[in-house]
């Protein structure tokens, strides 16, 4: 298998009769993560993932997908330093599950559990954690990886349908968010989509409680506060932004969270007029 997921290099369906003998070191190096700007994210760690990453949606029509921004540039990951070590609280799990992956050939009916062979702890003498025993049964460390890939299927699926909500919905748009740099760089950021206020706003009372019955209402107003964190993100880069984000959301414009330093400069320099003249008039009573 090709890299067409991502991270993974060459992904291989996991058998007794080519793993028999082989071995899984486990590692905290996500350097097989440091040249995507992007990762899907589950419905269910949208509450995690808000307080540090912005959460956009990525794809087209029925093959929308929630996804934790990482970078700017095409091939930046900003929370992956050079030593390997991913510098947040919360980890995806798309970034945990590596290097197993569920693949399918039937529209998700047959599931195949892979293992990304290029992966720096998989080798063939057996060390680290074995896949299979003596007898070529499979480990309790082998059940205990499908038993995490099957929870994560189960999750996507349910993250699918909350997605294909917001599709029938019409509620997500271009995402339009630029970032102006102290040397005069600007960036834009596109090939995302974010949630319309405008239109979440007209969507019937009753369509709406629908959404919170469900907990897909929570996770709408999830997703829009954690793009402020557009800004945060900006701060990982080596040259700090000149200003806030003009817009980190669809075609609908809002205050930016922190006041720019042009503007705060304004409101220092009003406040030391205004306590200049309260002292003036004192003197001369």
């Amino acid at each position: 298998m090709s890299k067409t997921l991502l991270i993974y290099e060459r992904a291989v369906a996991v058998n007794k009769a080519r793993h028999g003998g082989a071995g899984v070191k486990g590692s905290d190096d996500f350097s097989f993560a440091s040249d995507v700007n992007s990762m899907p994210l589950l419905a269910q760690e949208f509450r995690d993932a808000m307080r540090e990453y912005p959460i956009v949606f990525a794809g087209t029509e029925d093959k929308i997908m929630p996804a934790v921004l990482l970078g700017f540039g095409e091939h930046e990951n900003l929370f992956v330093d050079d030593s390997g070590k991913w510098n947040a609280k919360y980890i995806p799990a798309f970034a945990r599950r590596y290097p197993y992956v569920f693949s399918s050939s039937d529209d998700g009916q047959t599931l195949t559990l892979c293992i990304d062979e290029d992966f720096s702890g998989f080798n063939q003498e057996g060390e680290g954690e074995r896949l299979f025993d003596d007898d070529g049964e499979q480990t309790p460390y082998l059940k205990k990886v499908l038993d995490f890939q099957t929870e994560f299927q189960r999750l996507f699926q349910r993250t699918q349908a909350f997605c294909k909500n917001l599709h029938d919905l019409n509620l997500l748009d271009p995402m339009q968010a630029q970032l102006k740099f102290g040397s005069g760089q600007e960036i834009s950021i596109g090939g995302f989509m974010v949630v319309n206020r405008e239109r979440l706003k007209e969507v019937s009372g009753e369509k709406l409680s629908e959404l919170a019955t469900v907990d897909e209402l929570e996770l709408l107003y999830l997703h829009l506060q954690s793009l402020h964190n557009v800004t945060d993100l900006a701060r990982h880069v080596k040259q700090a932004p000149a200003e806030e984000p003009v817009d980190a959301e669809s075609s609908t414009k809002e205050p930016a969270a922190e006041k720019s330093s042009a503007a705060k400069k304004k409101t220092a320099a009003k406040k030391k007029s205004a306590k200049a003249s309260s002292g003036n008039g004192k003197d001369k009573e």
